[in-house]
């Protein structure tokens, strides 16, 4: 009995740390941190077709946020962008940005 639960537990505790990125996560992390500034996410998303939206989001998205950091227009968004909640959540947004980028032929919901 010993030898199946340790296998059984290996995996339960596995799944759980591993967290799989979402692109609804992504949209809402959108809507509350960058609407405000870009308002669309469907405008903002179609800018870049798939192949850049993932380049530029590789390493937690620090390509997305050198291109805020380095825009004295988008001063705002300075704290967010160094913060480890962008870093956290840079995959759900690169899952919404690559669904619904300029070639991917997807329109986001209104949500």
């Amino acid at each position: 009995m010993k030898k199946v639960v340790f296998p059984v537990l290996l995996a339960a505790l596995m799944t759980g740390v591993v967290s799989e990125a979402a692109v609804y996560k992504g949209q809402r992390e959108f809507h509350k941190q960058c609407k405000a500034c870009h308002d669309d996410g469907q405008d903002i998303a179609s800018t870049f077709k798939r192949r850049t939206w993932k380049k530029m989001m590789e390493k937690n998205g620090e390509g997305l946020a050198e291109l805020h950091l380095n825009n004295e227009k988008a001063k705002k968004s300075w704290k967010y962008f160094k913060s480890k909640k962008f870093q956290k959540n840079s995959k759900h947004l690169k899952d919404f940005m690559v669904e619904y980028a300029k070639d991917s032929g997807n329109v986001p919901a209104c949500n």
